[in-house]
């Protein structure tokens, strides 16, 4: 009786586990050196320029001026100069390109299509280069935050201005400060998902993060003033005033809960437009 051989049946290779898609993206991440370089150095200078503000400040606290006829003598807040805006937004503008990058760059490249054909899972790749940039980010903007609100206070212990993270508003600028780091970067990542191009999402991203806010300021029409105190920047401008400073935002100024919701609904917001783009979007 003759018998016909059976066809080999098609080995199936096992599903990418969520570590294994974590692992290839710090490899690619890891490859491209200047793109981390870029925000280690940035973290430096950001920390710097902090530090520097409250040391320049350091000859008008021995001998401070006097007071103007008619005003209150000036306080000194901490908050405001050693989480200075200036290194805000350079983290801001550092973290947004780094997660642009990461998502253009393997458009611009090609490697997007090895990316999938490897790993079908869309929605998996997403959440790891989201979990990837959120996380090295967030490490980025904590050390900037950390380092620069304990470094001036030690400056400025001697002059005994300085203040405590236990002191009200403190703990909350500290982490706020931190926060808008990783929410830069995810916005960029929307961004380099909707553009796929270096240049557009570039200037898209100082477009949003910059430039906007010039158009919305000022206290004559509510309605403008509350569309700038809702754009990415000021919602940590917002919360690292601290109580009782004369430092203020002007007329209707959002309070600190509603800062902390518009971050976090720009970050929810960035990493939903992101995923959406690229599962409906051909490579």
């Amino acid at each position: 009786m003759n018998t016909m051989p059976l066809a080999p049946t098609a080995r199936t290779e096992p599903r990418a586990r969520f570590g294994d898609l974590l692992a290839a993206e710090w490899i690619k991440l890891r490859s491209l050196r200047s793109t981390y370089w870029v925000l280690a150095l940035a973290s430096l200078v950001a920390i710097a320029v902090n530090l520097n503000a409250v040391h320049t400040d350091l000859p008008y606290l021995d001998h401070p001026p006097a007071p103007m006829p008619g005003m209150p003598p000036y306080t000194y807040d901490p908050l405001f100069h050693g989480l200075g805006s200036v290194s805000s937004d350079l983290m801001a503008i550092a973290a947004g390109s780094l997660g642009a990058i990461t998502v253009f760059g393997e458009y611009t490249t090609g490697m997007i299509r090895t990316t999938f054909a490897a790993v079908p899972d869309r929605r998996g790749v997403i959440a790891a280069k989201v979990l990837l940039i959120g996380g090295i980010t967030a490490l980025a903007g904590a050390v900037v935050s950390a380092g620069s609100f304990f470094g001036a206070n030690a400056m400025l212990a001697s002059r005994h201005v300085g203040v405590s993270i236990t002191d009200q508003g403190c703990l909350r600028a500290v982490l706020a400060y931190a926060a808008i780091v990783p929410a830069c970067a995810l916005i960029g990542m929307a961004l380099g998902a909707l553009l796929r191009h270096a240049t557009a999402s570039i200037v898209a991203l100082v477009m949003l993060m910059f430039i906007l806010p010039l158009m919305f300021g000022g206290d004559r029409y509510r309605w403008l003033k509350e569309i700038g105190t809702h754009l990415p920047l000021a919602t940590v401008q917002r919360l690292t005033i601290r109580p009782g400073s004369t430092t203020t935002m002007g007329k209707y100024a959002p309070s600190v809960l509603d800062s902390w919701i518009t971050m976090g609904v720009w970050a929810a917001v960035a990493v939903a437009v992101t995923v959406v783009v690229v599962r409906r979007r051909d490579v």
